[in-house]
């Protein structure tokens, strides 16, 4: 099985960032939601790129926008950010250089067959799987359904985020099996604000399960 792949979605500020790659997270997700208490700027997005060491990813997250349009956005920012996560897209695939990630939330067996469905159609490169929480698109601390996840082999990685913690993610990790997974609120001291200690215990703990 290839090394956990570790995502901290939602950095907003430098020092978060910075946290984050010395706990050692792969990626960092960089969210262009609005109305999202984790959302950043363009400008602040190049000053993030601009600190981010070799070997970490830039991925840019989004809600309900075309997938073509988010990848537009993220050439304006001139940033090395070729990866779109995109939360209640329409099954569309991305541009040439870009890789896309789409986010669905979980509740039972059946949406998997539905997932399974589009991913085709997307051209996606991996899928992210999150727990259920009507209106709301990702950092919402709700847990996955691991037991219906487990086993599951749709095509592409599954990437596992919900209700992730320092304190649940090997659990997590030993039961799904995932290619990655990805935490925001689980390892936050307030919304939108990293907490240094919780980030580097998740991140120990994933990779020791």
């Amino acid at each position: 099985m290839p090394p956990l792949r570790i995502k901290i979605c939602g950095v907003t500020t430098p020092a978060d960032l910075a946290a984050a790659v010395a706990a050692g997270a792969d990626a960092i997700g960089l969210n262009f939601h609005p109305s999202s208490p984790r959302f950043v700027i363009p400008a602040m997005a190049r000053q993030f790129l601009r600190l981010l060491p070799p070997f970490v990813e830039a991925v840019g997250v989004f809600v309900s926008r075309p997938v073509a349009e988010a990848c537009a956005f993220l050439d304006g920012l001139e940033g090395p950010i070729h990866t779109v996560q995109m939360h209640a897209g329409r099954p569309e695939p991305p541009p040439a250089r870009f890789r896309l990630i789409p986010a669905y939330q979980v509740r039972e067996a059946g949406d998997l067959e539905m997932i399974a469905g589009q991913l085709s159609i997307m051209q996606a490169s991996a899928v992210l799987v999150d727990g259920h929480a009507a209106g709301l698109h990702g950092g919402t601390g709700r847990v996955a359904p691991w037991d219906v996840l487990a086993g599951w082999s749709p095509g592409v990685p599954v990437i596992l985020a919900g209700g992730l913690t320092p304190e649940n993610v090997a659990e997590a990790v030993r039961r799904v099996r995932p290619f990655g997974i990805d935490v925001a609120s689980g390892v936050e001291s307030s919304p939108g604000r990293k907490c240094p200690d919780k980030m580097r215990r998740f991140i120990d703990a994933a990779r020791g399960a």
